[in-house]
């Protein structure tokens, strides 16, 4: 009990000095210019392969509502060469799916590891011309005030 009051008393005027700024790293990054310009770089790069899956999507459904209102009066074979028709229709969209968001992934993953030493240099030197001990990610943050929200800053600095 007596250690905590020391640690709370001597923590008390470290705290008072603390420094701290707040960004919301994911905005700053995904706002900035070339985020912005990456981001139309990649719909532009797959728009293609996203309106093929769309279009199967629209094949299969178009598939299963077939089935569902003329099931009934199809023979067993002619709505088992359907069903079939269309679980393959499915397959392929879920494996073209799955790949159209693997490559969008690595591609961001490309681009966040590429602007990562631009975004650690703008965060180091708004810690050093703000004389600041901590930059906390906004997400690890319950509550600051608005002007310890430094994520403006770091948008304009990724910008200039």
């Amino acid at each position: 009990m007596i250690g905590l009051l020391v640690l709370l008393t001597l923590s008390a005027p470290l705290a008072a000095e603390l420094k701290v700024g707040v960004i919301d790293l994911r905005r700053a990054v995904f706002t900035s210019d070339d985020a912005q310009s990456f981001t139309e770089s990649l719909q532009s790069q797959f728009k293609g392969e996203e309106e093929s899956i769309r279009k199967l999507q629209q094949e299969a459904s178009a598939m299963r509502d077939r089935l569902e209102s003329d099931g009934a009066m199809m023979n067993e074979s002619e709505r088992n060469k359907a069903a079939r028709e269309f679980e393959g229709k499915v397959r392929e969209f879920n494996q073209r799916r799955q790949q159209l968001d693997q490559a969008v992934s690595e591609q961001r993953a490309q681009f966040l590891q590429k602007a990562q030493p631009e975004i650690d240099a703008a965060l180091e030197n708004i810690l050093k011309e703000r004389e600041l001990d901590l930059i906390l990610p906004r997400e690890a943050v319950v509550f600051a005030k608005p002007e310890l929200d430094l994520t403006d800053e770091l948008i304009k600095r990724l910008n200039d």
